[in-house]
């Protein structure tokens, strides 16, 4: 299956800029139903604000965008582009202001929308879709640490950690990788431990660039 980048959560931040105030909103969506929905939600819950600007994109479907009454160009591209420099997908970013009486100008607005955008980005952080598979680490207490730094640098991500006469690890380890990893554990620690690999799951993980 296809790995591909998405918000790993709903992101709000806000800036100002000459007292009007930029919200950015964003959200994963993996339709274009849920993007329309999440825009609608937005213009009645903040119903007083002048502005909307919106951008989404559905992989392997719509990419759409709006300067809801901004000077054409100021709005809703510059929240696209955030995006696609992100490189996101299944995503949905709105950025609603509050007009403070100031006009910005178009490269005041270009570079307010793109800001808040950013903002929100970073609220929501970005996971990575792929096939991952569960391993069951059996650690002797004496390895946890090792053990931990080892998940890491396989780009894991530990489910549960059940402590006992000994420290049972469940991770998540990216498809391609589980088989250096279980070998690496085993040589790290001189076979004191023996990884056993599970089911598979396609969701999102930990994504570092």
């Amino acid at each position: 299956m296809e790995e591909y980048l998405v918000p790993t959560k709903e992101g709000v931040d806000e800036l100002t800029e000459k007292r009007s105030r930029f919200i950015g909103h964003i959200w994963r969506t993996d339709t274009e139903e849920e993007a329309i929905a999440a825009i609608r939600a937005t213009r009645e819950r903040l119903w007083d604000a002048r502005h909307h600007v919106y951008a989404y994109l559905i992989r392997g479907g719509a990419m759409r965008y709006s300067d809801d009454g901004e000077p054409q160009g100021t709005g809703g591209m510059p929240v696209l582009d955030v995006l696609r420099r992100q490189e996101l997908n299944n995503v949905c970013c709105v950025v609603t202001r509050y007009f403070g009486g100031i006009l910005l100008g178009t490269g005041g607005l270009v570079r307010a929308y793109s800001k808040a955008a950013a903002l929100a980005v970073d609220a929501a952080g970005i996971s990575i879709m792929r096939l991952w598979q569960r391993v069951a680490i059996p650690c002797p207490y004496s390895l946890f640490e090792r053990v931990k730094l080892e998940i890491a640098a396989y780009e894991g991500d530990v489910i549960s950690t059940d402590y006992g006469t000994q420290v049972d690890i469940c991770v998540r380890i990216p498809l391609g990788s589980v088989e250096k990893f279980c070998l690496r554990l085993t040589d790290l620690s001189s076979g004191k431990i023996t990884a056993i690999p599970g089911a598979q799951e396609y969701l999102p993980g930990p994504w570092k660039k």
